[in-house]
Parts: structure tokens; C-alpha cells; sequence
């Protein structure tokens, strides 16, 4: 059938891949929902290339490589590159089956490319089913294409990617200049009605039922019956339904197999099914062809719609599918070796029950995944291998148990990493290895860690310890007494911290293990930092050699995540940013979600800090929403989150900072505790309450008092000053709460400006009787939209008889009858000035989507349907001030200074 209202698709990929061969490289996004007709765009575009491609640069041809994600079970790593890598040929693939590392993989590849002559099409298709592997790689591709002459293709089902997506992320750091979008639409009725015509059928109803999807309408115009059928499904069965036997063979052997199916495989398993005549074979895959699958052009045959492939897969039964997985696993054995990976062996053997198998290569598969940091795949592939392993030995399968427990901690898998280890204890226990049992409980305490859940991470850490040091010193011993002083460094108990870190930090050297040296060194740092102690960034920068020498992952994440957050309690916010770029970069590189996600919520502490609210509140959102996000995760990012919403006057403040509590009491650390405390102080001083919560905050000082951090002690104790209650003056704090409960005003604003904390400085102006003092902490206010603290200093000017005081956004959200939030009022004031997007997401710091969604708000809010009606019914309305948006500083993130 025709390729209809694509016609403006195939220029834009012809413009762009001239502009590729010209040197400026472009990545392209084709987007759609499944059957939209992502892959025949792309097949018709490749088949151009005698055309209209060659005559992009000086009439050479461009070189097209194409490769493909597939819905196995567990997906293979970097499968589309190992496609490429086979049609590129020569040495390559060789090398890339040597390569044990990813980043050696990545420059070998960026290499390869660089060799050709012609100027390339590179596709990368169906990358919603891509492993992390691939999402980095096409990262790594895409910051590198513009000297190379490329034109990045990625293909993926929009509907299928949702904002927790891997995908997301990668997309969002893609080079914006480079980047360029197509979105690919249903086809409209007289579209539809022009394809039924053709297939002399009538168009009543089919646009309606199939919604103009490409794969729907051409499944129901390829059946005889004269009504649509109610489901796909039952489209593709009855259109298979016409073929011979031997065709219906084919195709449900294809059916089991993601992405395509090889010609020699075709051959060995038809043989099987008593198709042996080579004729016969190939008379049934022609008949394939004609119902809807696709012959490739290395002889391959596949479903044209990973769609199709489902329904047939999904309709047979059961025993007869497990019948073709052992035809198709048998075949793949055979040919171990030429290219059959290891994860594909895995997939057939699972659905052709063959355990043996399984538990031959699932930990294969495992390791080979974890070893290319696609740890989502190696978790997968585990569980795989415990299904099967029910015959194993205790030993064996307890081993199973600790990587699945590992793995699922790397991705923050939490629960599920907590269950996979004691599982793995109850077996060890069952075989009276007492040093397994040591060494699980010890990784237990840690889980319960992350899990906040401090009273079981310490009697998991004592009982490790009572269990190990009988055995005599080792390298389990040595981790249980740096576990102790981890837990004592994240509970600010500095002298048990360098106890247990120096017994550690003593058995380590003895044993010449630089793992355990990195591990303890950044606790007895982090302790030491955070006690002012310069000694202890020195600690925690060996920490980090150490393990980015040994590429040690998890103890790479643990130094860059400690490294960030001790700058943050010490309010040094460009050095955090530094570290927190760097380290997320690396986890993101690695797979290590745990990590990424808590360096996430301490970097919306920063954007807080540093006045990026819609930063601060977008990047808190995220983790606090995220489905796997632990709780010592989420406590940091709902505090954050009600901060940003109370200092805004917004709603729900109280129930996220009730649940970060809920959260930070069960770990016993002030570093979790206070700061939900000193927010509940804030909100309650907001409303006039702050009495209500003089007791909590009472009982975190006295506790604070103990520890070794004269920030969170200063905090605290400015809240209890406020509150009216006594305090130690002789206690050390940080030098703004000192000067400002000493009633240094100007000192502390001036100190909290040094920071680059302008909201802090305004808090410190509140308390000053001057009237310059009062206006600057207004118009830092204003700027940030901070409309109760703002209401406050208005409060207060006007009291004292100043006049000239402006209504604040926060009042002329209450006189508007529109609903417009306080952000939105901010937004429509840019457009009232004629602002694009652009300008204003570059102003507030939020992305270009934030304000579209702004913007749509504020024309539903407003009842209008342009920016020129919503500017002009402001102006006449009086909802924003004259001079509103330009009057707004423009800062940037880890400066703390005007630009």
C-alpha cells in the first residue's frame, strides 16, 4: 500500500541528512505510537538513497547501517551496535567481541565510524525496548556526530515511554542544536477512505474504529470479511489463517523469535517441522511476505509489526510454543560462538522449559550484562536462573541469590534486594557457613540502610560483626567494621565513626584491599569533613582514586554522593554542583540507580538553595514520584518539594513535609530529621503557629547538640530563638545563624549572599528596622516568588507607615478570579513583554516544556486562545505589574551571582 501523509517526513530527513553530510550532524527523534509506521517511514527513506540522497553531497551516496532493539525476554546488551557491527564487517566485529569494557566499546565504535568515506545514516529502531547499554551509547553518539558526518536516527514508541522512562533522560541530554523531532500522526479519514478504496472495500467506520493507525487499517483491509475485526489480534490470526500449512509453520516459528529470524535458522527448524524441500520452504515464506512479514535483506524474515509477532506468539498454545523454542534453541546451540549471544540462548531455553540450559548461560548472560553496567538485564537474567534452579545446591543457589540481591541494590530495587539476601542467608544458615552468614548480614544492614530503617541496620551490623570476628581477621571483617562506622557517620557520631573506620581502614591494609580501604576511608572522611576538619576531604578524595583506579562502581557512587552531599551540609553549593554533575554523569553512565536518584534529591537541595525553585521542585518531583525511589531517597526530595510549595503559598506543603517526617524518624539521623524539622518551623511560622512545633524542634537541637555539625545545630537553633525558646549560646554554629540571632542583620544577609543563597538573605532582612533592608529582602522576594515571606515585609513596611508598597503576586492572586498560581502570574508578566518560551524558560531556569504547560494553563484559566488575547486581558485587568518580567534577575546554577 501507499505511504500517505509522509510525504513532508521524507523531506525533512533528506534536509537533515544534507546537513549532516555538511558537517553540523543532527539526531533525529521519530516518534509514535505502535503501527503508526515508524519503520516503513525509515524503510522508504533508506530506499531514497539512489535518489534524492546522493545528490547531498556532490552525488556520492550516503551509507545507511540500521539496527534494531528487540522484545526478548530480557534484552540483549548493545544488540542494535552488534547488527551494525555485522553489516559493517571487516575486523569490528571481532573487536567488539573482545572489548570487555563499555567505554572501550563506545571509542572503538566512534573509531569505526570515523574510517568512512561516505557520510552515514545511522538508525537505531525501537529503542523503547533498548537496555541501558544502548540508551548510553546512543548518548555517547550523540555529544560526538557532528565532526563524524552523522546522521543519528533513533525510532521509538512514544506511548510506551513514559516519564520514567531510561529514555527520558538520555533524550534530555542529547545536544538541543543538533537535535530535531519527527511526530507521527494517524491518518486522517480521507487518508483511510483513499487505502479502502484501493483495496475496493468500504470506508464506513474503519476510521473510527481503527483511529487512522496505518497497522490497524491495513490489517482490516487485508481480510476478506466485510466488517473490521474487534481486535488486532483477531486481524493478524484471520489473515494467517489463509496460509498453507507449511507458511502457518513459518510464521508461528518466527512468531517466537524477537526482531528477525535468520535464513539458516529458517532452514534448520523447517526441516524439523517436515518442510524439507528447499522449494517448499521458500514458496512459504513468499506466502509469509504476502500476509504482512518482511524479508530482509541479509534473508532474514521478521513480522513487519512487532504487533503481529505478539498476537501469533500470544495465540498459540502453550505446549506447541514450547515446542518451537526447543527446535529454535536447538538450532542456536549448534551455532554457538558465530554470533549467538548468550542472553538469545536464554530466552529460547526459558520458553522451552530446558533448565539446563537456563543454568548455563543465565549466568552467563548475567555477568556479561553486568559487566556492560546493564543491570536491569543481569537482575533479569538472575531470576531467570533462580526459576530454574530449584534442583541446585543450597551453596549454588544461595550464590544466585547474592548477585540478585546486588544487582537489584545497584538499580534501588530495595525491597526486593533485602528479600534476594535473606534468602541467600536462609541457605547459607541451612549450610553452616558462618562466614556467608556473616558477610549476608552485613549487606543486610546496609539495605536496611537504604531502606530507613536504622534499628534493623544496626542489629543486622552487630550481629555480622559477632559472627565474623570469631573467624579470625578477612576482608568480611574488615567491610562489617566499616559498615559500623558508616552508620555511625550517618547518625554525626564522629569518634565511634573513626573507631570502626580505622579498624577497618587497619585489616584493609593488611590485606592489601583497595575495595575495603576506599569504602572505610570515605566514611572517616565524611565524618571529619562534616566536623570541619580539612583532613577530611583529603580522605574522601583518596576514597574516590581509589575506587575510579580499581573501577570499583558502587564505591565510585559512594565517594562522589558523599563528596556532593558534605559540601551541601557545609553550604557550599558550587562545590556540591561540581561533584553532583560529575558523580550523576558517572552513575548514569554505569546504571546505578541508587545513586543517581539520591544524588538527584541533594541536587534540588542546591537548586533550592541557590533560588532555582522550578528546578528544585522538578528534580525533587521526580524521585519523590519514582516508583523505586527509596525512603532515604524520598525524604530528602518531599522536603524539598514542600519547601518549594510553602515558600510559594501553594497548597499540600503540610502533607509532603507529614510524610518526609514519617520517613526521617525511623532513621535515627539528624541529617534526614532536622532539616523536615526546620521546614515544619518555617511553615508553621508562615501561619503564625510556630509554638506548635516548639517541641519537635526542641528535642532535634538537644539531639543536634550531641553531634558534630555546626550547620544543622544553627538551624535549629534559629528556629528555637524564633520560637522564643533558650538555646546554648556557647554551642558552635555556623556564622549566619550566629550573626543573625545575635541580631547582626546586614552580617547575616551579607554572609548568606556570599553563599549564594538570596532567599536565606531576605529570611535574614526580615528581622532589620531599616527600610532599605526590608525593600531588598522584598525584591529578592519578589524575584523568587516567595509570596509569604513577601507578605510579611510588606506587613511590616506598611505597619511602620512606609508607603509606595506594591501588592505583591500573591494578592493579586487572591483578588483575581481566574485561579492563576503564583508561577503562572509570574509567567504571564513575560508574556504581557512578548517573551517566547524560550526567553522565559531561560529566565525562571525551567525547561522550555514547564512553560508550555504554563502557558497552556494561563489560556484555559483565562478563557482565551492566543498569548496576545491572555497579555492584553491582563494588561486590562491589572494582573501582572508594569515592568513585572524584566525586572527579574537572571542567575546561574553553581554562581550565586547576577548575570
Amino acid at each position: 500500500m501507499s505511504l500517505l501523509e509522509r510525504e513532508s517526513h521524507l523531506e525533512s530527513l533528506v534536509t537533515w541528512a544534507c546537513e549532516a553530510a555538511n558537517g553540523e550532524g543532527r539526531i533525529v527523534l521519530v516518534t509514535g505510537e505502535a503501527g503508526i509506521g515508524k519503520t516503513a517511514l525509515l524503510q522508504q527513506f533508506a530506499s531514497d538513497q539512489s535518489g534524492q540522497l546522493s545528490l547531498c553531497k556532490a552525488g556520492r551516496l550516503f551509507r545507511i547501517l540500521w539496527g534494531g532493539c528487540e522484545a526478548l525476554f530480557t534484552p540483549n546488551p548493545l544488540a542494535p551496535l552488534y547488527d551494525i557491527a555485522r553489516q559493517i564487517g571487516g575486523a569490528f566485529p571481532a573487536a567488539l567481541d573482545g572489548a570487555s569494557r563499555r567505554e572501550t566499546i563506545f571509542h572503538l565504535t566512534i573509531e569505526e565510524l570515523g574510517r568512512s568515506s561516505l557520510p552515514t545514516v545511522l538508525v537505531f529502531e525501537d529503542v523503547h525496548w533498548a537496555d541501558e547499554a544502548t540508551l548510553d551509547l546512543i548518548k555517547f553518539l550523540g555529544r560526538r556526530l557532528a565532526r563524524l558526518g552523522i546522521l543519528l536516527v533513533v525510532s521509538y514508541r512514544d506511548d510506551e515511554v513514559g516519564d520514567k522512562h531510561a529514555l527520558r533522560a538520555v533524550i534530555g541530554d542529547l545536544p538541543s542544536g543538533h537535535l530535531r523531532r519527527l511526530e507521527l500522526q494517524p491518518l486522517s479519514a480521507e487518508a483511510v477512505a483513499w487505502l479502502a478504496a484501493s483495496a475496493g472495500r468500504p470506508a464506513a467506520g474503519l476510521h473510527e474504529t481503527t483511529g487512522g493507525n496505518p497497522f490497524f487499517v491495513t490489517e482490516a483491509l487485508a481480510i476478506s470479511v466485510p466488517h473490521v475485526p474487534a481486535t488486532v489480534r483477531d486481524a493478524v490470526i484471520a489473515r494467517l489463517a489463509r496460509l498453507s500449512e507449511s507458511a502457518r509453520a513459518i510464521a508461528n516459528l518466527v512468531s517466537l523469535v524477537p526482531g528477525k529470524t535468520e535464513r539458516w535458522l529458517l532452514d534448520k527448524a523447517a526441516a524439523k517441522l517436515g518442510i524439507k524441500d528447499a522449494a517448499r520452504i521458500s514458496d512459504a515464506i513468499q506466502e509469509c511476505l504476502s500476509a504482512g512479514m518482511v524479508a530482509l535483506a541479509d534473508g532474514s524474515l521478521a513480522f513487519r509489526h512487532e504487533l503481529a509477532r505478539r498476537a501469533v506468539e500470544e495465540h498459540l498454545p502453550v505446549p506447541y510454543r514450547q515446542e518451537l523454542h526447543v527446535l529454535i534453541l536447538q538450532a542456536l546451540l549448534r551455532r554457538i560462538g558465530n554470533g549467538v549471544s548468550t542472553a538469545r540462548l536464554v530466552h529460547h531455553a526459558d520458553g522451552a522449559g530446558n533448565s539446563a540450559a537456563v543454568l548455563d548461560y543465565a549466568p552467563m548472560a548475567a555477568e556479561r550484562a553486568a559487566a556492560l553496567s546493564a543491570h536491569r538485564e543481569a537482575a533479569a537474567h538472575y531470576e531467570t536462573a533462580l526459576r530454574h534452579a530449584q534442583s541446585w545446591a543450597d551453596a549454588c543457589r544461595a550464590d544466585l541469590f547474592e548477585k540478585l540481591s546486588y544487582e537489584f541494590y545497584l538499580i534501588e530495587y530495595v525491597p526486593e534486594a533485602i528479600e534476594a539476601r535473606q534468602s541467600a542467608l536462609h541457605l547459607w544458615r541451612s549450610a553452616g557457613d558462618q562466614l556467608k552468614i556473616g558477610n549476608n548480614l552485613r549487606w543486610l544492614s546496609r539495605l536496611s540502610w537504604f531502606n530507613g530503617l536504622k534499628s534493623d541496620a544496626e542489629q543486622f551490623a552487630a550481629e555480622a560483626i559477632a559472627a565474623l570476628e570469631p573467624l579470625g581477621p578477612g576482608r568480611e571483617l574488615a567491610f562489617a567494621y566499616s559498615n559500623r562506622a558508616q552508620l555511625h557517620m550517618l547518625t554525626n557520631e564522629r569518634q565511634p565513626t573513626l573507631h570502626w573506620g580505622q579498624k577497618a581502614i587497619d585489616l584493609a591494609t593488611q590485606l592489601n584491599d583497595t575495595e575495603i580501604l576506599s569504602h572505610a576511608l570515605n566514611n572517616v572522611g565524611t565524618a571529619r569533613a562534616t566536623a570541619m576538619d580539612p583532613g577530611g576531604y583529603a580522605d574522601l578524595e583518596r576514597s574516590l582514586k581509589l575506587a575510579l583506579d580499581g573501577n570499583l562502581q558502587e564505591h565510585v557512587a559512594r565517594a562522589y554522593t558523599n563528596l556532593a552531599t558534605t559540601a551541601i551540609r557545609l553550604h557550599d553549593f558550587d562545590g556540591a554542583n561540581r561533584y553532583l554533575a560529575e558523580g550523576i554523569a558517572y552513575c548514569e553512565a554505569h546504571e546505578l540507580f541508587s545513586w543517581i536518584r539520591y544524588m538527584s534529591a541533594a541536587r534540588s537541595v542546591t537548586y533550592l538553595g541557590q533560588g532555582f525553585w522550578d528546578r528544585a521542585a522538578e528534580e525533587a518531583l521526580a524521585v519523590a514520584r519514582h516508583p523505586c525511589a527509596a525512603p532515604i531517597s524520598k525524604i530528602q526530595a518531599l522536603t524539598i518539594l514542600g519547601l518549594v510549595r510553602a515558600r510559594r503559598g501553594e497548597s499540600d506543603a503540610d502533607r509532603l513535609l507529614e510524610e518526609a517526617l514519617d520517613l526521617a524518624v525511623p532513621t535515627g539521623e539528624m541529617q534526614r530529621i532536622g532539616p523536615v524539622v526546620s521546614a515544619r518551623a518555617e511553615v508553621a511560622w508562615f501561619n503564625g503557629t510556630l509554638s506548635d512545633v516548639a517541641g519537635d524542634i526542641r528535642a532535634a537541637y538537644e539531639v543536634a547538640l550531641r553531634q558534630s555539625d555546626p550547620w544543622m545545630l544553627g538551624e535549629l537553633a534559629f528556629w528555637l530563638w524564633r520560637s522564643g525558646g533558650t538555646y546554648d549560646p556557647a554551642a558552635p554554629i555556623a556564622e549566619p545563624f550566629a550573626h543573625q540571632i545575635a541580631g547582626r542583620w546586614q552580617e547575616a544577609a551579607a554572609a548568606w549572599e556570599t553563599l549564594g543563597c538570596p532567599y536565606q538573605s531576605a529570611m535574614a532582612l526580615v528581622d532589620s528596622v531599616e527600610e532599605a533592608d526590608l525593600r531588598r529582602a522584598l525584591a529578592i522576594c519578589e524575584r523568587l516568588a516567595a509570596a509569604p515571606l513577601a507578605a510579611i515585609l510588606r506587613r511590616k513596611l506598611r505597619a511602620a507607615g512606609i508607603r509606595g508598597i506594591t501588592r505583591g503576586t500573591q494578592e493579586r492572586h487572591k483578588q483575581n478570579p481566574h485561579g492563576l498560581t503564583t508561577r503562572e502570574l509570574g509567567v504571564l508578566a513575560h508574556l504581557v513583554e512578548g517573551r517566547r518560551n524560550a526567553d522565559i524558560a531561560r529566565v525562571l531556569f525551567v525547561s522550555e516544556k514547564t512553560v508550555d504547560h504554563h502557558v497552556s494553563s494561563i489560556l484555559g484559566k483565562l478563557g482565551v486562545r492566543s498569548r496576545g488575547e491572555a497579555a492584553a486581558f491582563a494588561n486590562r485587568l491589572g494582573l501582572v505589574p508594569d515592568g513585572r518580567g524584566s525586572g527579574m534577575a537572571e542567575v546561574q546554577p553553581g554562581t550565586g551571582k547576577n548575570r
